[in-house]
């Protein structure tokens, strides 16, 4: 199947599952993703469409860099432009163990008690050179809930629902 017809797929199932749960998405998938990628060249593993409160429908592109690093990119849907950059680093690294004040097992409970659940996954991410935990969880509606805790206050950051993902975090 060739890459244009898996792009139009994507972007038309996201647009029907953002409409059927009364969300709207009015911008083109590839143009975020040419944004991304601007930022961040390398290959992109993962896309999620999410629902982010405040900001409606956003697509989410893990992207392994040709720096080496492992990207996580946040495009609006509706204006095709970049919001966030994450840069995944290794827990124990210096970058983020010299800041973080909150443990993971904390930031977790943090997470959880708000949105009860199963952890699917834990990112541990530098944001604009803050740490921050990144917790996937399911919940019991089956729902996908996207969570980051911070790891120097325990305070809960950005949630977001996710809509749909391609390829594997």
């Amino acid at each position: 199947m060739n890459k244009s017809l898996v792009i139009a797929a994507v972007a038309t199932l996201f647009s029907l599952s953002a409409q059927a749960n009364n969300h709207s998405h009015n911008g083109p998938m590839e143009k975020c993703m040419k944004a991304a990628l601007a930022k961040h060249p390398g290959k992109v593993v993962s896309l999620e469409a999410e629902i982010e409160k405040g900001r409606g429908a956003i697509y989410e592109f893990d992207i392994v860099g040709t720096d080496g690093k492992e990207w996580e990119v946040e495009c609006e849907a509706k204006t095709g432009k970049v919001f966030e950059e994450e840069v995944d680093v290794d827990p124990n690294s210096d970058e983020f163990k010299s800041k973080a004040k909150v443990t993971m097992e904390q930031a977790k409970k943090t997470a959880l008690d708000k949105y009860p659940g199963d952890v699917e996954s834990i990112e541990y991410e530098l944001e604009n050179g803050n740490p921050v935990y990144e917790f996937d969880i399911k919940q019991a509606n089956g729902k996908e809930i996207e969570v980051e805790v911070d790891a120097v206050t325990g305070k809960i950051g950005e949630t977001e629902e996710e809509v749909y993902e391609i390829g594997k975090d």
